[in-house]
Parts: structure tokens; sequence; C-alpha cells
């Protein structure tokens, strides 16, 4: 006889089946950071979810970030730390943490914790095969050192790696005119790259359920939605400029935008293949009466 729990596993592997076959061959570009990435079992968590989805016939692309490991080393090397309207200003010492930290340390522990779960993935930077050419990042005329906006990227030697079945995981540093190596926003970093693979959804694991307003999760929300909420200060502060790129992202021409809590285990999964979901998802004004698709 099927037990309760066997007749609950069944009905979660049906309700995935549809989103299974819709994603085979598509892209996602998936940005970590946050909680998954620091605590250890979430980070377990992260590298088996990302290898399921490799192994199921999704490509995928990992943009990482690691600001509060810049920051330790930065005082570990007597380095100051300043930061310029709430972003860091990159001088040439810190762009010299930020290498070690973001190419160097947290590069080489995520791809390995992928290898060690079954998956098959490379770290590069944005140095690697000029994979992100930047320039000078001023915004509103400030002066951030040496922080770069992404102009282009090698879309040519991603398809490669993705062809032969690689998952490129991307520290943010970008390479300037100069060949100057420039620290990238992680979130812009991973905006830019699903821009340019025209991605099927581009995915933020956050510390936050997604968006918020009067305590009650939004689930879908269109551009037309976002702009009135943030017309009427429902969306407010640092969560602006994140719904702003969301919003640029699909009229790039990536299908869906998501903000997931990365603090939850397989919130990754239960975005993606369930009918609810678990965070906030940006889509085409077209798209916008139902969850699923």
């Amino acid at each position: 006889m099927i037990t309760a729990a066997q007749q609950k596993k069944e009905a979660v592997l049906v309700e995935a089946l549809p989103y299974i076959q819709n994603y085979e061959g598509k892209t996602f570009v998936i940005k970590y950071g946050g909680a998954a990435q620091s605590d250890p079992e979430l980070r377990k968590t992260f590298a088996k979810d990302v290898t399921l989805l490799r192994k199921i016939g999704i490509n995928i692309i990992v943009v990482h970030g690691g600001g509060k490991e810049i920051t330790r080393l930065a005082q570990t090397l007597g380095i100051e730390t300043k930061f310029i309207n709430g972003q860091r200003y990159t001088d040439e010492a810190t762009m010299r943490a930020v290498t070690m930290v973001l190419a160097g340390g947290i590069n080489k522990e995520i791809v390995n914790l992928i290898n060690t779960n079954g998956g098959n993935a490379v770290g590069l930077c944005g140095a690697d095969h000029t994979l992100l050419k930047v320039k000078k990042h001023q915004p509103n005329g400030a002066d951030l050192g040496l922080v770069g906006e992404v102009t282009a990227i090698n879309t040519s030697f991603i398809d490669l790696l993705i062809k032969n079945e690689i998952m490129p995981v991307i520290a943010p540093i970008g390479v300037g005119e100069d060949r100057q190596l420039h620290n990238v926003n992680a979130d812009l970093a991973a905006a830019a790259v699903a821009r340019a693979m025209k991605a099927e959804k581009l995915v933020y694991l956050s510390d936050v359920e997604g968006i918020m307003i009067q305590h009650s999760l939004v689930s879908t929300m269109t551009k037309a939605k976002a702009k009135q909420l943030i017309a009427d200060g429902s969306i407010f502060g640092g969560m602006i400029p994140k719904v702003e790129s969301a919003l640029e992202t699909l009229d790039a021409g990536v299908h869906k935008v998501h903000i997931i809590d990365g603090r939850e285990q397989h919130s990754l999964l239960l975005e993606i293949f369930t009918d609810e979901g678990i965070g906030t998802q940006f889509v085409h004004e077209n798209n916008g009466s139902g969850r699923p698709g």
C-alpha cells in the first residue's frame, strides 16, 4: 500500500515534470551570495541543487559575490575599507584583496563543492579570455576607484563551455580597456551575463523572502506593478536598484527574473519546479496573470 509520504513524493515529482520538460536546454543564470554562500549546510545544498539542474539538461551559469570575505581579508592585511553611498571604494590594494578572495578562495571553493557533488564546473573571472569587459563605473558621478560597469560579455566562450556540458562559475572581476582589473557588483554582473546570454531565467539568491508589501510576499510582479509600488513608496531603499535591474533584464529578453530566499534549503528547486514557488518572480506584462510558465 502506498503511504501518505510516498503519495506526497509522487505529487512533487508529477508537479515538477512539466517544468523539467519545458526548461531542458534552456539557460539559467544564478547570482549566488548571502547566507546561501556563507552557511556550510546551505553551501552543500546549493551545490547539489545546481548539479541536479545541470543533470536534467538545464544550462547553469553561476555568478557569485563575496563582500564580507573581502572586508575580512582587507582588515587582516591592514587595508582600509571605505564605502561611498553604500558601495565599496576599490583602490589598487583593495583590488588585490578582491582578486584573492573572489577569483581565488571563494571561486575555487564553490567549484570544488559542485564537482564533489557530481557537477562539472570550472571557475572563471572576467580576465579569463576577456570574459567581462568593463568601463569605469561612476554612479551619479561618484568616484569608486577600480569599480567597473560591464560593457561586453564573451558569450562565445560561455557557449563553448555550455556545449561541452561545463558549468561556468564566474567571479565578478572585469577587465578595462587599459587591461586593469576592476571590481564589479555581483548583482549587476549576473544581470549583464543573463542579458547577453538571453537566459530563460535570472535567479537572485538573497537574504530576503522576495518583495514584501505590508508584510505579505508578492509572488508575481509585472513592470507596471513594480513601477507603481516604487512610485507609492511600497518598494524603497536598497530594493529599488535590484527591482530596476530586474526590469531592465526583462526588457533585454530574459524571460523571468526571480528573487528568492537563499536561507531556505532547496529554495532554488522550490521556486523553479513548483506552481506556487517560494519567492518573487518578475515577468513580462503578457505573462502576469499566472505564476507557472
